[in-house]
């Protein structure tokens, strides 16, 4: 039996704290893609498809066509930064998409200037705001944050909204006292408690309004108890954390294949060069803390060194982040691995990723926005596991382990799209039967 689904009627407002370089490189995506200037390539939501039923049938529709997703013509971009220059504009200073590609886009992305951000430089070291919100204290802010949301909601005749955070990562922050029950955590906003940053802000105003929320940094932003629990209340769908792009991808691909062959790994050494805002900001060791965390959670979760301790007890796992301007947004990850064989013979995989950040970011903020306007309209709410696929280190029940297997995740998201629609669940069982 299917799911009952609202229909996707009427604007979806995307709202993006941090209208840097991902936000910028999606909105421009997203308007190519409207005016036939460009496929969204790297969008599941909008190339991907989905088998249903037994391979002999052969029904595979595209997923946009198997469940019912907010067209790209009826998306509606607003957002907040530091800095008030137009998205057009932070589109140039970013670099990442050549002016030649943006010229077309000029009209349109000129007109999407984003409203002044919540932010203190306390929480993000390395960048000053000029564009800045002024208030008494935290709950003050997250007014402010809402009156923006409910304006460009009526002046652009909205229908639904949905928040993607891409914004810069914040430093390193554990759940506290505040963050443990609703009531603590308003109050601690009303105290301009330090514990609480200003992504949390952001968190609270779309939970509290009924906008689903995803966080693509890996601060704590939403995932504690008190978030979590206002997110049940309000029958919000949340998820997150810190987008999966470039070398932790390669990481939820390569690990589960060594885990698969049984093949041991004694060291996975990873060090990364970038010269964008992002790595400006990881230049800071408290944010870069809160990066290392999010990057080193990946191998235990898939490895699991508990059940193989002959295979992954003894992995030695090293990240490092270096800021180097040069190299801009084109990011260059190294990994080597130590990998070990059949009598303990040691082998060595050198991977070397030359990727683009925020065009591997880009797509995945798509996916975000269609898919949580989706788990919306058919009232999901709390922590939404099936959009494990997009994260880094994705937000989870506390009694279960994150899955990080990037094909594991794939399955889990699409029979979730086949449960939606009452479809059989895949479980790649074969025909063959046994007496």
């Amino acid at each position: 039996m299917s799911v009952e689904i609202r229909p996707a009627e009427g604007k979806l407002g995307i709202l993006l704290p941090g209208m840097g370089a991902v936000a910028t490189t999606f909105i421009a995506g997203v308007i190519a893609a409207r005016k036939g200037l460009g496929a969204p390539l790297g969008s599941l939501t909008q190339m991907g498809t989905i088998r249903l039923g037994k391979r002999t049938e052969n029904r595979s529709p595209l997923i946009k066509d198997f469940v019912p997703l907010a067209d790209l013509s009826d998306i509606v971009f607003g957002g907040w930064d530091i800095f008030a220059e137009s998205t057009y504009d932070a589109a140039l200073r970013a670099g990442v998409i050549s002016p030649t590609h943006l010229a077309p886009l000029k009209d349109e992305m000129e007109k999407i200037k984003p409203w002044p951000a919540v932010f203190d430089n306390h929480y993000v070291k390395k960048l000053h705001g000029e564009h800045v919100k002024q208030g008494k204290n935290w709950m003050d802010l997250a007014e402010q944050v809402m009156a923006d949301i409910k304006r460009f909601k009526e002046e652009n005749g909205l229908a639904r909204l949905v928040m993607v955070w891409c914004g810069s990562t914040e430093i390193f922050l554990q759940p506290g006292p505040a963050h443990q029950s609703i009531a603590a955590f308003e109050q601690a906003m009303r105290d301009r408690d330090p514990s609480i940053a200003p992504s949390m802000v952001y968190a609270y105003a779309a939970i509290k309004m009924g906008i689903p929320y995803a966080n693509g940094a890996p601060n704590l932003s939403a995932d504690f108890p008190a978030l979590l629990e206002l997110a049940r209340e309000m029958n919000v769908p949340v998820c997150g954390k810190d987008f999966k792009t470039g070398q932790t991808l390669m990481k939820t691909v390569l690990a589960p294949m060594f885990k698969a062959r049984m093949l041991g790994v004694s060291g996975w050494f990873s060090t990364n060069i970038l010269g964008n805002r992002d790595g400006e900001v990881l230049d800071d060791p408290e944010s870069f803390k809160t990066k290392e965390e999010s990057k080193l959670s990946v191998l235990d979760s898939i490895l699991q060194p508990q059940l193989y301790p002959e295979l992954y007890g003894n992995l030695f796992h090293k990240v490092r982040i270096n800021y180097y301007p040069p190299r801009g947004d084109e990011k260059e990850a190294w990994d080597n691995i130590d990998i070990f064989g059949w009598m303990g013979y040691p082998m060595q995989i050198k991977v070397n990723f030359l990727c683009r950040d925020s065009i591997l970011a880009a797509p995945i903020v798509l996916d975000l926005a269609l898919f949580l306007d989706l788990a919306g309209r058919a009232r999901m709410r709390g922590i939404q596991e099936w959009l494990s696929f997009y994260w880094k280190s994705p937000m989870h029940a506390p009694e279960v382990y994150a899955e990080h297997d990037l094909f594991i995740q794939l399955m889990k998201l699409k029979n979730n799209l086949r449960h939606l629609r009452g479809e059989e669940l895949i479980t790649h069982l074969g025909t063959e039967y046994y007496d």
